[in-house]
């Protein structure tokens, strides 16, 4: 009986843990999707490229890998 009872006052966190978690994972998804379009933007820029190719193809790969990282997280 006591083993239950200390298992639920562990499971307990803050009330602001929860928003610190999902804030930061909010944070890192942006971070990852502002890096994919800033280093394709450049890429064009520098191959000069008419059509933007690579800040598609990178703004669409770093949507993807910013999900995975999400699900990972919270899968964890």
């Amino acid at each position: 009986m006591q083993k239950k009872e200390n298992n639920s006052q562990e499971n307990k966190k803050p009330p602001l843990y929860n928003y610190a978690k999902y804030s930061g994972i909010a944070f890192q998804m942006v971070a990852i999707i502002l890096i994919g379009v800033f280093g394709g933007m450049k890429l064009d820029e520098y191959l000069n490229l008419k059509f933007p190719v690579f800040t598609v193809i990178l703004s669409i790969v770093s949507v993807f890998l910013s999900i995975y990282y999400v699900i990972r997280d919270l899968l964890k």
